[in-house]
């Protein structure tokens, strides 16, 4: 089965003030017979799902988490007003129908971001569960903004592998945190001001699984459109190998204003915004793609 869509046409959203530009796109890979990722891409709301329990039930798990966040009513006002707390209820929701569709047989991870407002200053609201990523390039620079919740992140945390022997370590793909099965199912989140020029990556690990950083810094540099830049990611992916379900999702942030009509063009730090319900980082048409 394919990966399944509400969609529009990629391109730009928002209020006056903040622009963003977006595009998306997800393949099934070289080697999967199912695609079950699903995301969504639908301002101010953007966020990847990658399903597992094999059987069209990760197909479920996934669909069924993108379709909870798609009845956020901040996607029907086009207000930027949710907080980590309104998310989360949501995705507590999604768990709960994740465990009683499949039997808690399958699960679910989740990542990327909501686009919020406090006092008039336009922020990033990061949220990750399992081990799709949400990347951030600013001023030249990559840095993943999720945290993996994964038994080889454990072990780099602990010091016993190092990142580079994570990347090949034959449990990298054992998730501790997960919708739909396990004890834990809460998300964590982070609250990053918005600056110029922002460009955000949320991706399955069927990305960076086949990408180095290295490899989505130079496409995401020198790609200046985003859905080209998705485009191209997801071709070199499928170039490398293409051994799990690939999707990304690209924004751009342009025109950003603070409440006095100002560019925000310098670094900022999360604390200078109100983050309750966040925790700080360690160390226009839309699309919604889920399954029925």
């Amino acid at each position: 089965m394919n990966s399944q869509q509400v969609a529009g046409t990629p391109g730009t959203g928002g209020e006056p003030g903040l622009r963003l530009s977006y595009g998306y796109g997800t393949d099934r890979g070289l080697r999967r017979e199912l695609n079950e990722d699903s995301y969504i891409a639908s301002d101010p709301v953007f966020a990847v799902a990658d399903g597992m329990g094999g059987h069209e039930a990760g197909e479920v798990a996934s669909g069924m988490c993108v379709r909870a966040l798609a009845q956020l009513p901040q996607l029907a006002t086009g207000e930027r007003t949710a907080t980590a707390g309104v998310v989360q209820q949501y995705l507590s929701s999604a768990d709960e129908s994740i465990r009683s569709a499949t039997g808690s047989r399958a699960g679910t991870t989740l990542s990327g971001v909501v686009v919020v407002e406090q006092m008039g200053v336009p922020y990033w609201l990061v949220m990750n569960i399992g081990d799709s990523r949400t990347y951030r390039l600013s001023q030249g620079r990559l840095s993943q903004v999720s945290v993996d919740h994964s038994e080889v992140q454990e072990l780099v945390e602990s010091g016993e592998i190092t990142a580079e022997e994570a990347a090949v370590h034959p449990r990298r793909h054992v998730v501790t945190r997960a919708l739909g099965a396990g004890d834990e199912t809460e998300a964590d989140y982070w609250l990053l001001p918005i600056e110029e020029g922002d460009r955000m990556m949320v991706c399955s690990d069927g990305l960076n699984g086949e990408l180095t950083d290295g490899q989505m810094l130079e496409i995401l540099s020198t790609v200046e459109d985003p859905q080209e830049a998705v485009d191209a990611l997801i071709q070199a992916a499928l170039r490398r190998g293409g051994r799990d379900n690939i999707t990304v999702i690209v924004i751009d942030a342009r025109n950003v204003l603070n409440d006095a009509g100002i560019a925000t063009t310098a670094p900022r730090t999360a604390a200078d915004a109100e983050e309750e319900d966040t925790l700080p980082r360690a160390g226009s048409e839309d699309a919604v793609n889920g399954r029925s």
